[in-house]
Formats: C-alpha cells, sequence, structure tokens
C-alpha cells in the first residue's frame, strides 16, 4: 500500500473511539439478531391522539413516487424494495414511510394501508435495505405516529413492528454514533412507550438513557448540533419536538423531568436554528444539506408552540456561535453566514465539508453568494466534489483541500480555526476575523486568514497566504437568478430582478467567470455561475458594493 494512503487511512481512524471500532466489527463480523416471532405484546392505552405537522411534499402520486429529485413507478413484486438500478438512498427513503406523515396523507389512507401489507410481506426479517438500523429507525417511528394518529393497525403490521424493534434493539448503531444512534434511541422510545409490558419497558428505558446521554454531547453550548449541519440539526429539533408529543400522547409514560430537559433544549436549538437560516426562510447550506430534508424554523417554532415550549421568532442581527463555530452578521439590508469553526466532532466528521472560512450572503432577502450544496450521498467524484474546498467560497491552496475528504463521509486530517475575532464598531460596522491551519501539511506550510467588513453599502473580505505555496485561488459562486458580468480585469457587475451590484478585485491574479453548478436539494443541479481568483502576492481584497 502506498505512503499516502497509509497516511489517509492513519489520520481517518486514529480520530475513532474504542465504541466506534468495537462496534464496528461487531456489526461487520457478528450474527445477525434472531428474533422469534411470537405474538406482539398489547398495546399501551393512548389519551391523546398524534397532530401530524405534515410539513413534507407528497412523494406518491398515481402509482409513481418521488424522492430526492428521482420519479420512478411504484414497481410490483418485492424486488422494488431493494431494486440495484435504483440509487441507495432512494430505496431508503422508500423504506422510510415519511409519506405518511405528509401534506395530503389523509387522501392517500388506501395507498398508504397497502404499502404497510406490502412491506410486511415482501421483507423477512433481517433482509435487505429496509432493516439497517437507520431506515428501521425511521420507519417503526413513522408508522407509530400513523396509528397513534388514528389509524387503527392490523394485526400483522404490529407484530412486524414488534419484531422491527427487537430487531434493532439488538443492532444499535454504536459503530457510527451521532444523529444515527439518536434515531435509533428514539425509535425504541417511540416502540417502548407505543407498547405494554416488560420487553417494551426495557426499550423504552434503553432508549431515554441514549437520548438524555447523547442529548449533552451532540446538542453543543451554543444550541448548534455537533455534526455542523443545519439540516441534521433541523431533523434532530423536529426528533425532540416528536418526543415531547409522544409523552403527552401517553401522559404518564416518560418522566415530567426528562420533557423539561427536552423542552429547554428546544428553545436554546429553535435561536441556533433561527441564527443559521436565511430571509428566505431556509438554512444555509453548510457541511452536507439540502432543502426539503428537514422543516425550516417556522415550521419548527409553531410546533414547539403548539406543544407549550417557548420559541424564538426572530433570528439575531449579530451572533458568533462558538461552540458550533458559525458567525451570523446583518447590516442594513445584507446577511451573511460564515464558517470559523470545527468542521464537527472529531470522531464524527462523516457530514463534513473542507470548507473551513466559507460563507453565504443574502441580499434584499435575496440569496446572493451561495454555497454548492449537497445532491448525493454515494461514493462518486461528483460527491467529492461537492465536499472539497473548490465547491467553497473561500480560497484554495496548491489545488489541496483545507481537510482531507474522501470516500463518502471520510476526513483524514482536518482544518482547526485559529484567532475567530467578531466585532461592531460605533458606526455599526460589522468586522469578522479568522484564520485556519488546514494547509499548514503542505510542504510552504500556508497558513490562511480572513477578514469580512460589512456595511451599509457593501462587503469587503480581505485574505491573506502566509508561507510558501504555488498557486492558491478565491471563490465566490453566485444563486442562478443573479446575472455576473465582467467589464474591467478585476471589475464587474451583478444583476438580478432589477438590483444591480458591482464588484472588484484588489491584489488579484487571472480573473475569470466560468459555468458552475448549484446543489440545493438532493438530486438537484442549477447552472451558476462562479467568480474564481488567483493570489499571486497571497493577498487579495474582494469588495461587493450595492
Amino acid at each position: 500500500m502506498r505512503l499516502d494512503k497509509l497516511s489517509l487511512y492513519w489520520h481517518t481512524v486514529r480520530y475513532l473511539r474504542l465504541s466506534q471500532i468495537l462496534g464496528r466489527v461487531a456489526h461487520v463480523l457478528g450474527p445477525m439478531p434472531r428474533v422469534d416471532p411470537r405474538v406482539a405484546p398489547p398495546l399501551r392505552a393512548r389519551q391523546n391522539a398524534w397532530r401530524s405537522i405534515a410539513w413534507r411534499q407528497p412523494a406518491i402520486a398515481e402509482g409513481r413516487i418521488h424522492f430526492v429529485g428521482i420519479e420512478r413507478p411504484l414497481m410490483p413484486g418485492a424486488e422494488c424494495w431493494n431494486n440495484p438500478t435504483s440509487p441507495k438512498l432512494w430505496l431508503y427513503n422508500l423504506h422510510y414511510f415519511d409519506d405518511l406523515d405528509a401534506m395530503g396523507a389523509e387522501g392517500r389512507q388506501e395507498v398508504h394501508a397497502g404499502l404497510l401489507h406490502r412491506w410486511v410481506a415482501e421483507n423477512p426479517v433481517g433482509v435487505g435495505n429496509g432493516w439497517e438500523p437507520y431506515c428501521l429507525s425511521l420507519r417503526t417511528v413513522n408508522w407509530i405516529k400513523w396509528f397513534a394518529g388514528g389509524h387503527p393497525p392490523q394485526l400483522s403490521w404490529i407484530n412486524s413492528l414488534d419484531q422491527q424493534l427487537r430487531f434493532l434493539c439488538r443492532r444499535l448503531e454504536w459503530h457510527l454514533l451521532g444523529n444515527h444512534l439518536w434515531a435509533n434511541a428514539k425509535a425504541l422510545v417511540f416502540g417502548g412507550v407505543f407498547f405494554d409490558g416488560p420487553e417494551a419497558r426495557s426499550w423504552l428505558t434503553k432508549g431515554l438513557g441514549i437520548l438524555d446521554r447523547q442529548l449533552d454531547e451532540q446538542i453543543l453550548a451554543d444550541g448548534g448540533h455537533f455534526e455542523r449541519s443545519p439540516m441534521y440539526h433541523a431533523i434532530l429539533l423536529e426528533d425532540l419536538l416528536d418526543l415531547i408529543q409522544l409523552s403527552d400522547c401517553y401522559p404518564d409514560s416518560i418522566p415530567a423531568k426528562l420533557r423539561r430537559r427536552w423542552s429547554t433544549a428546544v428553545t436554546r436549538m429553535l435561536a441556533w436554528l433561527q441564527a443559521m437560516s436565511h430571509p428566505d426562510g431556509d438554512i444555509a447550506l453548510m457541511n452536507d444539506a439540502a432543502f426539503g430534508i428537514a422543516p425550516v424554523a417556522v415550521v419548527l417554532e409553531r410546533y414547539a408552540r403548539q406543544l407549550g415550549c417557548d420559541a424564538v421568532t426572530e433570528a439575531p442581527a449579530v451572533a458568533l456561535l462558538p461552540a458550533t463555530g458559525y458567525a451570523r452578521l446583518t447590516r442594513g439590508p445584507a446577511v451573511l453566514l460564515a464558517d470559523v469553526g470545527e468542521i464537527g466532532p472529531d470522531y464524527l466528521p462523516g457530514h463534513a465539508h473542507a470548507d473551513t472560512l466559507g460563507f453565504e450572503l443574502s441580499l434584499y432577502g435575496q440569496r446572493l453568494i451561495v454555497d454548492s450544496g449537497t445532491s448525493r450521498y454515494d461514493a462518486s467524484p461528483e460527491r467529492l466534489r461537492q465536499r472539497a474546498t473548490a465547491a467553497h467560497n473561500t480560497v484554495e491552496i496548491d489545488r489541496a483541500d483545507s481537510s482531507e475528504v474522501w470516500s463518502s463521509f471520510r476526513v483524514a486530517r482536518r482544518a482547526r480555526p485559529l484567532d475567530v475575532s467578531l466585532e461592531v464598531d460605533a458606526t455599526g460596522e460589522v468586522r469578522l476575523s479568522a484564520s485556519h491551519d488546514g494547509y499548514r501539511r503542505l510542504p510552504g506550510k500556508p497558513l490562511h486568514s480572513r477578514q469580512w467588513l460589512l456595511r451599509d453599502t457593501g462587503l469587503e473580505i480581505r485574505d491573506r497566504i502566509q508561507g510558501r505555496y504555488s498557486v492558491a485561488f478565491g471563490r465566490v459562486r453566485l444563486h442562478p437568478c443573479w446575472i455576473l458580468k465582467q467589464d474591467g480585469p478585476q471589475t464587474g457587475t451583478a444583476h438580478s430582478e432589477g438590483r444591480h451590484l458591482r464588484w472588484s478585485l484588489e491584489g488579484a491574479g487571472e480573473v475569470r467567470l466560468t459555468p458552475a453548478t448549484w446543489h440545493p436539494r438532493f438530486g438537484a443541479s442549477e447552472t451558476c455561475t462562479l467568480l474564481e481568483w488567483t493570489l499571486p502576492a497571497g493577498s487579495s481584497l474582494f469588495r461587493l458594493d450595492w
């Protein structure tokens, strides 16, 4: 094996926890859990019906299914659940049963009942995608919500649900941890509350114990999720709200102190999500993030208020979120969101991109400078390209990534932020500064520093590179609705719907506009324009005036 490969593996594995390594060995080499087909235990009496917030777009219509930007017919036969011609992420979504809780679901009850019948008949225990723990966790929660919402469960469904939960209890994702283990624990709590009897109580105890420990670990001091993805943050926030509603449906099942603890966390997480949302109401697309996978802040706020939780109604004007490493700058018509932090927890960076000191910008309520986004999770050149530094609004040095992203969810050596500071001067101008050491591993040990200065009428970004290097590129990617033009060697304009901006560069070398793509949703690609420049002398100033 080549030394560079050995280095990549070493700098990936060295951060893993022992529990992950042992969990991986057990997951791969251990026997598949055996689940006996006994009749399910009785159901616990429910006091209140489940109230759906139904924020998802319908996925099923006229015999066709639409997931992650791909539409396919609903095929007959068991092969549809594990069809090798379908993308893995599409198949996972087929097994989630999210459409049970989507908009207009009441009009699709017969279709949903038919799918439940098919799933039970066509997915034998332990076989196929549907028995992977994450799929299993999301599906069992969706089934229980549906049943608790007033859809009478049939005996075969209940027996299957019991088998799935017993299988999950022996197949928790300790090798992955993070949002996967959280989803496993949520499913155990839902199952432990839905069913009655000793085994169900053991699921409930185990699930609550995991959630209690993971809440402190995964939700950081600034209220953000430790994987630094606004999308996964919103998913876990919805999970907490679901758990609170579950305790309302079954009032004596979950201790009141836990409900209060969850409610407190909800308030902090809502504040973080507001800070990381654009004026259009949707999330920043930093790290692995895409529209339509998780509910937006306004939906989650409404859900929280329905459950009696304190809900934040307005994002802060200026905020540094020190634990997750993000900053929000607002001045005049502009909102800027910047990444000045760690890429994620060292032992779990799978959803991280090499985007340190990247940013997004909205102007007059409209997105202007956008992150490349995320459209796929498969191990592919396109997935790797979307995670690379060149796909983000930051500086790339010697054609290397600031953090060594590889495969679908792997990172070897990773950038660390340095000297982060946020200031608002007497005139209200906002200045954010930071550096990172991600390129110190290169022969010339370069260090990238960046300063953003946001005024009422414009933005300045100063980049500086200390240390030796051969070539460096600065980049900003514009939203597809903006038309970018160049009218001089280092000057130009941008136009959109009657808005006119001027951009300019100082200290740059070659400046060019190139076609690029933006990926706001899974399976989506939109054409946009990339402004790219070189930094031959180790510094540049990008200015945008409006």
